[in-house]
């Protein structure tokens, strides 16, 4: 068997990177990132395409050269693709590919963040509101390209159901339950019987038997991507919302930290609602059905609707605080008014009666 082990690292570092002021100041040649359409593609739907670039990699793993791929998207996420090629005769010799380190080096995720904020350092003029991440959305794709002569994709999987959810879940596949078996491969797609995708948690198993997966693996990057964008908007909701009751808590003045406050909570709410709107609608060009299907299938195992939803409800929660802020605010003035009001009317009862005197 023949084929490449593809890590996907996804690093969110800023609310927006203009990709195209950045051609000519990346270390490799840049171009937009572009994938063929085959299958039942209409021809009249855009496809999204970041910027991408293939930076000079020296490094090997288990011997063989690593193929690095950067691709830039607009959303100011960076994501870092290593490529592997691999000869086995089992898939169960692909399980030391899990969690590897480069020969004589470190491990490729470190390889990933150092790669991550060289690019960040070189491009930082042209990220909105820089904030890298220190820990990326990582996510293996195990590509088979020749299975020895086979020329059914699906026939060779009903055959080796075990060693594929073994690979999958880095098990003795002897040792796992059938329930377990059928959960691993519970999420699988096929368009012809040349080729297959099995989407589990932390890694899939991508067969194209005519040499073509690219459409595929970009249809995982982005789906790992949403799911590193969806997590880190929920980190930040988390923080704020958590600070946004604190600040309510606290006694202030009329005219002090309230209305700096309530500038904050609209303009964070707005790059928030504005950001998840952008990451939801970067999957629109999904107008091959196979490879919709594909998204589909990897949202539902990367529970991308939840954290969506999760999103939706810590900000439905940050806009309940700003009205309350601002109701407080108000009431708050108006009672101030009210009472500047009595005084007056006192003040010019008493100087009526002064006066008459």
């Amino acid at each position: 068997m023949q084929g490449e082990v593809i890590y996907l690292y996804a690093f969110d570092v800023a609310n927006e990177i203009a990709t195209e002021a950045l051609r000519g100041e990346l270390s490799g040649p840049a171009f937009p990132f572009e994938i063929r359409t085959d299958h039942t593609y209409p021809k009249d739907v855009p496809i999204y395409r970041p910027l991408a670039f293939e930076p000079h990699c020296t490094a090997r793993l288990f011997g063989r050269p690593i193929r690095i791929v950067i691709r830039i998207f607009d959303v100011g996420v960076i994501n870092v693709a290593m490529r592997v090629p691999f000869e086995v005769s089992t898939l169960r010799e692909l399980y030391p590919y899990h969690g590897a380190r480069a020969d004589d080096g470190p491990p490729l995720d470190e390889m990933a963040r150092t790669l991550c904020a060289d690019l960040c350092e070189t491009i930082k003029r042209h990220m909105v509101r820089s904030s890298p991440s220190a820990m990326p959305e990582a996510y293996t794709v195990f590509y088979l390209s020749d299975l020895d002569a086979e020329i059914d994709a699906n026939a060779w999987f009903r055959r080796e159901r075990r060693a594929v959810a073994g690979l999958l879940t880095e098990t003795d596949p002897a040792l796992l339950s059938p329930d377990q078996v059928d959960e691993a491969l519970r999420i699988n797609r096929s368009f012809q019987i040349r080729d297959l995708v099995v989407i589990d948690w932390d890694a899939s198993v991508v067969v194209d038997l005519d040499g073509y997966a690219d459409d595929v693996l970009y249809v995982l990057e982005l789906a790992n991507l949403q799911l590193e964008e969806f997590r880190v908007m929920d980190r930040r909701l988390d923080v704020h919302v958590d600070r946004a009751y604190r600040d309510l808590a606290v006694p202030h003045k009329v005219f002090g930290p309230p209305a700096q406050m309530l500038h904050w909570l609209r303009s964070f709410r707005v790059d928030l609602t504005k950001l998840a709107d952008e990451v939801s609608h970067i999957t629109k060009f999904l107008g091959d059905w196979h490879l919709a299907r594909v998204y589909l299938g990897a949202q539902e195992r990367f529970h991308l609707q939840q954290w969506s939803d999760s999103v939706e409800k810590r900000l439905l929660h940050l806009d309940q605080a700003y009205q309350v802020l601002q109701a407080e605010t108000y009431e708050r003035r108006m009672l101030w008014l009210e009472i500047a009001v009595v005084i007056c009317f006192l003040v010019d009862l008493l100087a009526i009666f002064l006066w008459k005197r």
